[in-house]
C-alpha cells in the first residue's frame, strides 16, 4: 500500500512538472529577454523535475519538452522547422526520424544527464549550493550541444541552404549559436535551478513528497 501511495505521489508530481512545461513551451514566460537574444527556460522544469523526482522522471518531462517543440514547429514552421517537425523534412523517413530525434531525443537527454548528475553529487555529498548550480548549467547545456551537435551531423546540408551559406560555413555558424545562446541560456539555468531547486526540495520534504536524493541517502 505504501508503495503504491509512493507511486502515485511520483505521478501526479511528474504530471504537475509536466503541465508547467507545457505552460512555457507555449506562453512568453518560455522566454526571458537577454540584452542580445531570447534565452528560454522551458528546460527549467526538466531539470528541476529531474532533480527532484529522478533521471526516469527528467526524461519524461523532456520527452514532453521535445513533443512541445515539435508541434510547435510544424504548426508555426521557421525557417529551421525542417530539423524539429518530422512533417517539415526535406529528406523523406530518414529526414523524419531525424527531426525527432533532434526535437524529443535531444531533450529527453536533459533530464537524464541532469537526474544522474545530481545523483552522482548526493553520492559525493556535494553541498546542495554548488550541486544545484552546476546541475542547471550542465543541463542546460547538454540541450544546447546535443541539439545543435545534431543539426550539424544530421542537417549541415539542409542547414546550409536554409541560411544561404556553404556547408564548410555550418560549423562557424553552429559554434557561434552554441556560444551566444546556449552559455547565457545556461548560465539563466544555473541561477534559476539554483533558487527554485533549494525552495522545493525543502516544500516536496515538508509535504512528504517522494524526493529523489532523499531516497538515495537512506
Amino acid at each position: 500500500m505504501k508503495e503504491t501511495r509512493h507511486d502515485t505521489r511520483w505521478m501526479v508530481s511528474v504530471a504537475l512538472m509536466a503541465a508547467i512545461v507545457i505552460v512555457l513551451a507555449n506562453t512568453p514566460l518560455g522566454m526571458i529577454q537577454l540584452p542580445i537574444i531570447k534565452a528560454t527556460t522551458v528546460h527549467i522544469p526538466v531539470i528541476i523535475g529531474a532533480i527532484l523526482l529522478g533521471p526516469s522522471a527528467g526524461a519524461i518531462l523532456g520527452a514532453v519538452f521535445g513533443i512541445c517543440s515539435l508541434i510547435s514547429n510544424t504548426v508555426a514552421p521557421t525557417l529551421l522547422s525542417f530539423a524539429f517537425s518530422p512533417f517539415m523534412s526535406t529528406t523523406g523517413v530518414v529526414g523524419a526520424v531525424k527531426a525527432i530525434w533532434i526535437s524529443v531525443g535531444c531533450r529527453m537527454l536533459i533530464g537524464i544527464a541532469a537526474g544522474w548528475l545530481y545523483i552522482l553529487f548526493v553520492r559525493l555529498k556535494v553541498n546542495q549550493l554548488a550541486a544545484l548550480p552546476i546541475v542547471g548549467f550542465a543541463g542546460s547545456m547538454v540541450n544546447t550541444v546535443a541539439v545543435m551537435g545534431s543539426i550539424y551531423l544530421l542537417f549541415a546540408q539542409q542547414y546550409a541552404q536554409a541560411r544561404e551559406v556553404g556547408v564548410t560555413a555550418v560549423w562557424g555558424l553552429i559554434m557561434g549559436t552554441v556560444t551566444a545562446s546556449g552559455i547565457p541560456e545556461a548560465i539563466t539555468a544555473a541561477v534559476l535551478v539554483l533558487a527554485l531547486g533549494k525552495v522545493l526540495i525543502q516544500l516536496f520534504k515538508r509535504m512528504d513528497m517522494p524526493v529523489m536524493h532523499m531516497q538515495i541517502l537512506k
